[in-house]
């Protein structure tokens, strides 16, 4: 009898490989093939997201989903990127592979895996995003890459979380990874482990959580070499080729229905979480036949706050509002990449220079998507919304569970409103553009940390009137039980309220506030840092809702029934909006 060997090493898989006839000599890669293909490599980077989803340790990545998985080429050039993946992910798993490819270029070998974080040396966005990546080898030649990236909760440094407002230099972030290799010829490399462990708060939970990310990429370099085998080496390589020039191909034609000419807008961060206020980010859009650049020149220097962000991840920011606009069903791949041309000056927040804090960086990219929507508003009006909520709310609580004497961390970003869009209202409480990822069910927190969710809903009336009205803004109220804790909060749209188009209102701000068994309510900045919340207090979050699209006056009776039937929206904001 012939028994499968066990191992007790969650990165081994002892699972059979998947065998395959010869490919057959017949299959071309012809509109029908490569079609084909195309769908079988995003169906290879979707099972690996799930993968990872399902086995993760951390709320942020099971339940939350805020992580990505990617085929790369042998150039490092992004291939096929899962459905559920975050947009803004996409400049992080490209950087890193540069990065490889850069240092150990030559010195490639089965088995080996590399582990990045770093904004500066590792083509990072900010360090709590770690990124894997494993070479595949088919009858010893490299034929690609399969990545991933997990947002983990906690990677060290100054606050719990590692997303506080604050900070005001990367080494106060948390732990910086160059490109290094985790696993060398299939094995792993212990010390390195031990290292990245022992700079974290809650070691168990990223030791699950980066296992989690090795077994995805493992799973991935199994069915790559499966379809390998089916296909052709050849095949499958030419097919990557190809998916890249025909997502450039059709970028560009849509490109093209663009009227040709200048456009320009500019919009404000409320604060860098320091003593910088009202930060302008400026664009300049030239469209000219199928080509098209971004310049962000007249956008606020760097700041010693963590807003600022890598000119990679302005680029995956410009090129997602793009696709969007244009044509959102088109693959992510380095072809979409490759379209557009994006500018924006050293030592900018849209490129910053070691060594900036980049924590809050999402909170920007948002903002980008928003400028460059308001630039093209008027020539694409059939298309483009009102700003969204235009933020990452960021929430981190940190502290000791009573019952067992175990630290946590629990870390989430919440959605907002989703901006009002031509031919409907905008959506509630959702998470918007860069940042595709849940919000976090009350009975995951509450199951897995010593906190009490006492209120989850919407913020009324924080979303912005108009003929299409925005989306609502979303209310959480946390308490600790049994506990002090701290907290950590990191929001935008606190001061500078969303705005609308064609005349519609603005979305509701956001804001973090205390509140005691008492009664008494204190505010916080927009940014706020290590605050410590008694068991006899709880926080209160609220996020920014949306613009609305188009004069109130034009909404429909039956619309404004329906507002005032669903308890959205109060009789007075109704009265005033919509006399």
């Amino acid at each position: 009898m012939t028994t499968t060997p066990t191992t007790n090493d969650p990165s081994v898989s002892t699972a059979e490989p998947v065998r395959h006839a010869p490919a057959p000599a017949d299959f071309e890669l012809d509109a029908v093939g490569l079609e084909i293909l195309s769908n079988a490599l995003r169906s290879i980077t979707d099972e690996c997201f799930f993968a990872l989803m399902k086995s993760a340790y951390s709320t942020n990545i099971k339940e939350r989903r805020d992580h990505s998985a990617s085929i790369m080429d042998v150039r490092g050039r992004l291939v096929a990127q899962s459905e559920q993946s975050l947009p803004l992910h996409i400049a992080s798993m490209s950087g890193l592979m540069e990065s490889v490819l850069e240092k150990f270029g030559d010195d490639l070998h089965e088995g080996d895996l590399f582990v990045a974080n770093d904004p500066y040396v590792a083509g990072g966005t900010h360090l709590p995003d770690v990124n894997l990546a494993l070479p595949v080898f088919s009858d010893g030649t490299l034929v690609g890459f399969v990545c991933n990236i997990a947002h983990h909760a906690d990677i060290g440094g100054m606050a719990p979380g590692s997303m506080a407002g604050g900070m005001t230099e990367i080494f106060q972030e948390g732990l910086r990874i160059p490109v290094v290799r985790l696993f060398r010829r299939g094995e792993l490399q212990q010390d390195l482990f031990d290292l990245l462990l022992l700079n974290v708060r809650v070691p168990h939970e990223r030791r699950g959580d980066y296992f989690a990310q090795i077994a995805a990429c493992r799973l991935g370099a199994r069915r790559l070499l499966e379809l390998v085998e089916v296909r052709g080496a050849g095949t499958v390589t030419r097919g990557f080729e190809l998916m890249m020039e025909r997502a450039e191909q059709r970028l560009r034609s849509a490109i093209a229905t663009v009227p040709d000419g200048t456009y320009e807008f500019e919009d404000r961060l409320d604060s860098d979480g320091t003593d910088h206020f009202d930060l302008p980010i400026r664009v300049r859009i030239e469209v000219a036949g199928e080509r098209i650049r971004f310049d962000f020149t007249g956008t606020s220097e760097q700041v010693p706050g963590n807003m600022n962000t890598t000119l990679n991840a302005t680029h995956a920011s410009a090129c997602y509002a793009l696709k969007s606009l244009l044509d959102p069903e088109i693959p992510n791949s380095q072809g979409v990449l490759d379209t557009a041309e994006v500018s924006a000056p050293p030592g900018t927040i849209l490129n910053a220079v070691f060594p900036a804090s980049v924590a809050a960086r999402a909170n920007t990219c948002q903002r980008i998507v928003d400028v460059i929507f308001g630039a093209l508003a008027k020539s694409l009006p059939d298309r483009v919304p009102a700003a969204a909520n235009g933020a990452n709310t960021t929430a981190v609580f940190a502290g000791t569970n009573p019952e067992n004497g175990v630290p946590y961390v629990y870390l989430e970003t919440l959605g907002g409103g989703m901006g009002a869009r031509p031919d409907r209202d905008g959506k509630d409480a959702v998470q918007v553009h860069m940042t595709n990822t849940s919000n976090l069910p009350v009975e995951a927190i509450e199951m897995e940390y010593p906190l009490l969710v006492e209120e989850y809903g919407l913020v009324p009336d924080s979303g912005g009137a108009g003929r299409r009205r925005g989306g609502l803004g979303l209310r959480r109220v946390v308490r600790p039980v049994g506990h002090d804790c701290t907290f950590n909060g990191l929001g935008e749209r606190f001061r500078h309220e969303p705005w609308g188009l064609e005349g519609g209102g603005s979305g509701g701000r956001g804001r973090f506030a205390i509140v005691g068994d008492n009664g008494a309510e204190r505010t916080l900045g927009d940014k706020s840092g290590d605050i410590p919340i008694r068991a006899d207090e709880r926080v209160v979050i609220e996020t920014p809702g949306a613009g609305g699209l188009g004069s109130p006056a034009e909404r429909t009776p039956d619309e404004l029934d329906e507002d005032r039937r669903s308890g959205k929206f109060s009789d007075e904001y109704l009265a005033r909006h919509y006399p």
